[in-house]
């Protein structure tokens, strides 16, 4: 199964489904909540996400080589080669 790492908010509440698709799935990610990071860690974290979403919109997923902003299921699944 490909590496998945997403960029996340605490407080978003498609960030929150994103992690639960994927634990229900048995599905093992790395994430970081942006919005917990501060000063230069923060800045950081933001210019390598705008490299991948030059929008920075939440979430952001990385999976393997392919990139999904948003919580979208069936791209979610087709990446992941899930049901």
């Amino acid at each position: 199964m490909p590496t998945v790492r997403m960029y996340t908010l605490s407080t978003c509440g498609y960030c929150r489904a994103t992690k639960l698709f994927l634990a229900e799935n048995s599905v093992n990610y790395e994430y970081t909540d942006v919005d917990l990071l501060s000063g230069d860690k923060q800045r950081s974290v933001l210019e390598e996400m705008k490299k991948l979403n030059p929008l920075c919109t939440f979430p952001t997923i990385v999976i393997g080589d392919r990139v999904i902003v948003g919580f979208k299921r069936d791209e979610i699944r087709e990446a992941l080669g899930i049901r």
